[in-house]
């Protein structure tokens, strides 16, 4: 395992889209573990494969010690909103509110191929979503809102 670098937003390679995986191997499962790795150190929630140079569609979360891995996501089901305040490891600007859905439905597979269905509500939801946007080169500094009046969450 190693640490990898975080491609911060100046540089343009953040904006490309990644490319759906096609081999579920030990390239795939090194790159996990690195993301792991570099996720750990760098303190974060999330983290996708193009944060660290790879244009794969992959990204992990890791919150309250619950660690999961996206390979080939795909949100399939959205319901509510809610303005929570976002930042990224790749952007080093102040956190600022984003309109999330507040539950999200994604299809993914694990590392080793296994389709999965996970619904998730909350922080756990604004995460995926996230994460997700950056595999279509998004940022959540694309996405900066002024909440309505009383809905702001941090």
């Amino acid at each position: 395992m190693a640490i990898r670098e975080i491609v911060p937003h100046t540089d343009n390679f953040i904006r490309k889209k990644s490319k759906p995986v096609t081999k579920f191997d030990e390239s795939l499962w090194e790159l996990l573990d690195d993301m792991h790795e570099t996720l750990d150190v760098a303190k974060g929630s999330g983290l996708s494969a193009v944060q660290v140079g790879v244009l794969k569609r992959v990204f992990i979360i890791d919150i309250n010690e619950m660690r999961i891995e996206f390979v080939n996501p795909t949100i399939i089901k959205t319901s509510g909103v809610q303005y929570k305040k976002e930042g990224c490891l790749s952007v080093k600007l102040p956190f600022d509110y984003v309109k999330r859905p507040k539950t999200v439905t994604v299809a993914a597979y694990d590392r080793y191929g296994n389709k999965f269905t996970l619904t998730c509500e909350d922080w756990t939801a604004v995460c995926i979503c996230h994460e997700n946007d950056h595999l279509d080169g998004i940022l959540y500094i694309d996405k900066i809102c002024t909440p309505p009046k009383g809905l702001a969450e941090d």
